[in-house]
């Protein structure tokens, strides 16, 4: 095979080659692992003609339409786009007529020749020019359709949806005049309380919001509440869910919704039996997903049938109220409903059914008549998933307005996975999107040593290019509803993504580069619609270019106290942070505060088998108790602890006034947002999530140590809040 064909298609498929690791090293792809990528995508590389050949037909493909699928400007006074023709039609008459979505109509008349000639190429006997046109009207921001009509034709000769964007995402006022703001991370199935049924949900958010509030908090941020598998509840993951565009339905308070007083959901829940159930998986220490969903589901299914009688087969405001609800979520919630409904069906009936690639024949895609028929057959079980979600959304704005009632400044903020698992809906629906032959990970850096492998698939991104990035905007869309911000895990992955090959280690995989300028162009648009500042998570192995580009397009860099360290081992102090950031102690991927000084997180992951070698643990314990020691000599520089604790590391633990002084230390800072867990609030151990795990550790199931009733009596808690506020409010003036 030539290298130089097979070079070619890598390069044309954004598929990088050399890159530097987290460490600062340059590292190289091997030809074998850019081999089987190329295969990912779907692409046979068996012989040179094969290759050349495909070369040939991806070029022919491209200058055969007029006009791209979709085209992506920032908002200015004059609008270029890019159209391809054989040279003989260039010097036609041509017009253009654009289409706002707000029923606007511009025409423009123009001869190809007479504009700017881009790119010039020849296949087989045919010449092709592009050139750059311009439409000299200002256009407004949204999402419109370009039409192009040769002169004196009815019939389009082509059509683009071209997306006009703001400049820079969208900041709240009280951020832009320079106030410092604090606010709450949490994973919401954590929450305990005396009222939930074994699992954190809505009716908690809102008691959380309501208390932090009252506190000074201005944020409440919440882990990825993605749409998991009803069917399948031990799949519990936040960062693997089945639809990002929909809610998980576990978090719904079942008590507080409509009709939950009727008599024959009051004779199921009131029961001795499923009173001592719920009171069991209130206690439990993890977690019991697989019987919080089955008492959710069964008292829903109760609720939903007095419900659907009593509203849903009438004309009702309610009635009214649903449809409009299913008729805005498009096919994207049928598709979700159908799908649990499914997985559901087959799993009561002893099928295989994780997922759709186990599904029987006919079933293994939404679009097919097979599921047609299928969900005709269930329609009122499908009916019941809408339902669900339909609740779900209303509760979270329920949640949303009660944090805005408190006095918060952003309110809650989301939290958008970097994709879905394997068998997801989400996939289930649009499967020429997704490459299921590979999956999104990490090369080895801090967190991963040996790489990770996520198991979700990636997205083709020529494919979401071909679907006029639709999925994107619907991802966007959804995910800034109910709240004031949103958080997108992994925000590298709109630069590029790290793909590993079906069956390889997460170290031999490779970037695949997407199309960050117009990723970034929607995601301002949707910001600025939504009202929603953005956070991107930008830790691991971040390229420089990707960290200038966040930061040009108004997005708020994610900083870390503990990988703050100059070359020197030290700390940074907080205060030389960048101001449009948000700066946090720690994560739901890293150790507790407790966890971190007393090096319980190593000693977790020598039990789990994390560390090929014990030379590798002794060094990783030896630069902790460096860390720990230049962390004390940061503290007590810049007078965030007393001289109660001491300046050795050798003679201090974890204490409640080393805990509080190391958020008050982050406190002080400049960034414009500081997260803190609640978790390091009740000096807890042990980690949500260890990654690198699956089965070893019970992953997002661990609850909080107390009750939210419990928090907020906390004198030591509610004095840190107190000077949390006043902290913040002195950074502001700083």
């Amino acid at each position: 095979m030539t290298n130089s064909a097979l070079q070619q298609l890598v390069e044309m498929r954004g598929i990088e080659t050399h890159y530097f690791d987290a460490w600062g090293k340059p590292e190289t792809i091997s030809e074998s692992s850019q081999i089987k990528l190329l295969n990912a995508l779907g692409y046979d590389t068996s012989s040179d003609s094969v290759i050349e050949n495909r070369l040939h037909q991806e070029a022919s493909k491209i200058w055969q339409s007029p006009l791209n699928p979709v085209q992506v400007v920032r908002q200015s006074d004059a609008l270029p786009f890019l159209i391809r023709l054989p040279i003989e039609l260039v010097t036609d008459t041509y017009t253009v007529v654009l289409s706002t979505e707000d029923g606007q109509s511009f025409n423009h008349t123009f001869t190809p020749v007479d504009e700017n000639l881009i790119n010039v190429a020849q296949l087989q006997d045919v010449e092709y020019h592009e050139y750059g046109v311009i439409m000299p009207q200002p256009v407004p921001l949204g999402y419109h359709q370009l039409t192009l009509y040769v002169e004196d034709d009815d019939e389009p000769l082509a059509t683009m949806r071209l997306i006009v964007a703001p400049q820079a995402c969208y900041t709240p006022k009280s951020i832009a005049e320079g106030q410092k703001l604090w606010g709450l991370s949490v994973q919401l199935y954590c929450l305990r309380s005396h009222t939930n049924w074994g699992i954190g949900d809505f009716t908690d958010l809102i008691q959380l919001a309501k208390k932090a509030g009252e506190l000074g908090a201005d944020f409440i941020g919440l882990n990825p509440i993605h749409a998991l598998y009803p069917a399948n509840p031990e799949v519990c993951s936040p960062y693997g869910p089945s639809s990002r565009r929909w809610l998980n339905f576990l978090y719904l308070d079942v008590t507080a919704m409509p009709c939950f007083d009727h008599e024959s959901v009051q004779k199921l829940v009131t029961t001795t039996s499923f009173q001592q159930r719920i009171q069991a998986a209130r206690d439990a220490e993890f977690v019991d997903y697989t019987e919080v969903a089955a008492l959710k589901k069964e008292a829903l299914g109760v609720l939903f049938d007095v419900y659907y009688a009593k509203y849903l087969t009438k004309k009702t405001k309610q009635n009214k109220a649903f449809k409009a609800f299913v008729q805005a979520g498009g096919e994207s919630l049928n598709m979700l409903a159908v799908y649990d409904t499914m997985q559901e069906f087959l799993s009561q009936n002893g099928q295989p059914a994780w997922g759709w690639p186990v599904f029987p024949d006919g079933f293994g895609e939404y679009h097919s008549d097979d599921v047609a028929a299928f969900a005709k057959e269930h329609k009122k079980r499908v009916t019941f998933y809408l339902f669900l979600q339909w609740q779900a959304a209303l509760q979270l704005e329920a949640a949303s307005l009660a944090a805005k009632d408190a006095g918060m400044a952003l309110g809650l903020y989301r939290d958008l996975a970097v994709g879905v698992s394997e068998g997801s809906a989400e996939i289930w629906g649009n499967k020429d999107l997704y490459c299921v032959n590979a999956s999104v990970g990490a090369p080895p850096d801090v967190l991963g040593p040996l790489g990770q492998n996520w198991g979700l698939p990636p997205m083709d991104p020529i494919k979401l290019y071909e679907q006029a990035y639709q999925p994107i905007i619907d991802l966007f869309s959804s995910n800034m509803a109910g709240g004031g911000a949103l958080r997108i895990d992994h925000v590298m992955g709109l630069l590029r993504l790290w793909w590993v090959p079906k069956d390889a280690d997460a170290k031999e995989g490779g970037y695949v580069y997407y199309p960050v300028d117009d990723l970034l162009g929607i995601l301002a648009l949707e910001s600025h619609r939504q009202q929603s500042l953005v956070i991107g998570e930008d830790l691991g192995t971040v390229p420089e270019e990707i960290r200038a580009k966040l930061a040009e397009n108004g997005i708020y860099s994610y900083r870390v106290f503990f990988f703050e360290q100059a070359p020197d081992g030290g700390f940074f102090s907080p205060a030389h942070y960048p101001v449009q950031s948000m700066s946090t102690l720690t994560t739901h991927d890293m150790p507790t505060l407790t966890g971190f000084w007393h090096c319980l997180d190593l000693e977790l992951g020598k039990e789990l088998g994390l560390y090929p070698t014990d030379a590798i643990l002794q060094r990783l314990y030896g630069e902790r108790h460096r860390d720990k020691q230049a962390i004390l000599d940061s503290l007590h520089a810049h007078h965030s602890i007393s001289d109660n604790i001491s300046r050795d590391v050798n003679y201090t633990g974890m204490t409640t006034e080393l805990n509080h002084g190391m958020q008050l230390h982050m406190a002080r800072g400049s960034s414009a947002l500081l997260s803190l867990q609640l978790e390091d609030w009740l000096q807890m151990d042990k980690p949500v999530n260890v990654p690198g795990t699956f089965n070893e550790y019970p992953n997002w199931r661990r609850k909080l140590s107390q009750p939210l009733e419990a928090i907020f009596e906390n004198q030591d808690i509610t004095a840190l809040a107190t000077n949390l506020t006043a902290s913040r409010k002195r950074a502001s003036t700083d």
